[in-house]
């Protein structure tokens, strides 16, 4: 585990020194599907370092942090509270410009369930939407999965995306 997070370490202290591309984002969202019965509200925070393939295609490296917030149930006899969830996504990353103002994008990787300790990790997927609205800042719409055993953990986002 800890080889992973050092090699993760690595690869985004590299990209920020001799970053062609290299972009933040903070995203608000709601989790839906199963994650949909005992979290509430997600946050996440992503960042993304992208090589030039062509004029119109990007690919690379991808990670961020997304915190789900736990729901309360009235049983009638007590409150059950939901412990908060937290991933990980480690993926690649690319992205197609469709137009001068919108991208398509999709990273894939492994989502590492962080807490609670029995949180599963699984295969993350991410397809995206991006509009322009300046050179700096995109508006990014996405849907956000982690395959686990016997379901899914999904989260629908909606956010910014900032160039550095």
């Amino acid at each position: 585990m800890k080889k992973l997070f050092l090699a993760a370490f690595a690869v985004f202290a590299f990209a920020s020194v001799n970053a062609q591309e290299f972009n933040a984002g903070a995203n608000l969202g709601l989790p839906i599907g199963d994650a949909g019965d005992g979290w509430t509200f997600n946050v996440t925070l992503d960042v993304n370092y992208l090589w030039e393939v062509s004029e119109k295609f990007h690919a690379g490296v991808a990670s961020g942090l997304s915190y789900n917030f736990g729901d309360s149930f009235d049983t009638g006899f007590g409150t059950i509270d939901v412990d908060d969830a937290v991933f990980l996504p480690i993926a690649a990353a690319g992205r197609f410009a469709a137009s001068e103002k919108f991208t398509l994008g999709l990273d894939l990787g492994y989502g590492l369930g962080i807490s609670p300790s029995e949180l599963e990790s699984g295969f993350y997927t991410a397809p995206r939407v991006q509009y322009a609205v300046s050179e700096a800042l995109d508006v990014v719409l996405a849907y956000r999965g982690v395959s686990l055993d016997g379901g899914s953990f999904d989260t629908i986002t909606l956010g910014v995306e900032f160039g550095l």
